[in-house]
């Protein structure tokens, strides 16, 4: 999995999985165009990859502010064509139905299918006309499965998996790749931060029974991005330690 000629757009990148999908990235020697809105862990994280092969540009943005994201990627792409796109970026904002307000509900799903769905409407066409591309969107388990108390999150995380299957059929003709991780439990900082109430009963349910690395769904995004997984598309894999299957 050589990357050395690639570029790859990250969301999300300053911490969890999108911090570990910078890393295996640069170790495979990617050049990194990394996003994230949160001004003191992205730094750290252009710090911490100091010294692996690949070079890095970092943006600190909100990726829901559509016209700064819009000149943002115009800036970029003036100079730099974008290989593989990885939609991580998002947040949470629990309720039930019956009591989560309009707003909260479409600002997960702004960040978890609008940021993607924009995101893929610029740089895909640019992928097709070069005969190459790939686009990797995480989902979750929440969003095959449904989560009491998550009715936004498991919405928006369900909604990628349609717009990952609708992109691959767009740009499958031209040589571009789609396709989700469903990840399982992972250790991110707002898994860390759960109760362990909530975390293991999720674990019980878990087959390897443990909860699971963001390098280890790093890895499966570098290899759906690799010419390895060329003829891989329009799927889900899910990488949940046996969680949901």
């Amino acid at each position: 999995m050589d990357f050395g000629d690639k570029t790859v757009l990250i969301t999300g990148a300053g911490q969890g999985i999108g911090e570990a999908c910078a890393h295996v990235f640069a170790e495979r020697g990617a050049r990194l165009i990394l996003l994230d809105k949160n001004g003191k862990t992205l730094p750290k994280v252009v710090e911490r990859l100091a010294g692996k092969d690949g070079n890095v540009i970092a943006r600190i943005i909100d990726l829901t502010h559509t016209e700064p994201l819009a000149r943002l990627i115009t800036e970029i792409t003036q100079d730099i064509h974008i290989d593989i796109l990885i939609n991580n970026a998002g947040f949470d904002r629990p309720g039930v139905t019956a009591k989560i307000g309009k707003k909260e509900f479409n600002t997960v799903l702004g960040i978890h299918i609008g940021v993607p769905f924009l995101l893929s409407k610029w740089l895909l066409p640019g992928m097709r006309a070069r005969k190459w591309g790939r686009i990797v969107n995480i989902s979750s388990v929440y969003g095959v499965l449904g989560a009491k108390g998550e009715v936004a999150y498991a919405t928006a995380k369900s909604g990628i998996i349609g717009l990952t299957k609708t992109l691959a059929r767009e740009g499958g003709p031209d040589g571009v790749t789609v396709n989700a991780i469903v990840p399982g439990l992972i250790r991110t900082p707002p898994i860390i931060r759960m109760p362990d109430k909530y975390k293991e009963p999720i674990i019980a349910q878990t087959i390897l029974g443990r909860i699971g690395e963001p390098e280890e769904i790093a890895r499966v995004a570098a290899f759906l991005a690799s010419n390895d997984a060329s003829f891989i598309t329009g799927t889900t894999i899910t990488v949940s330690g046996g969680w949901g299957i």
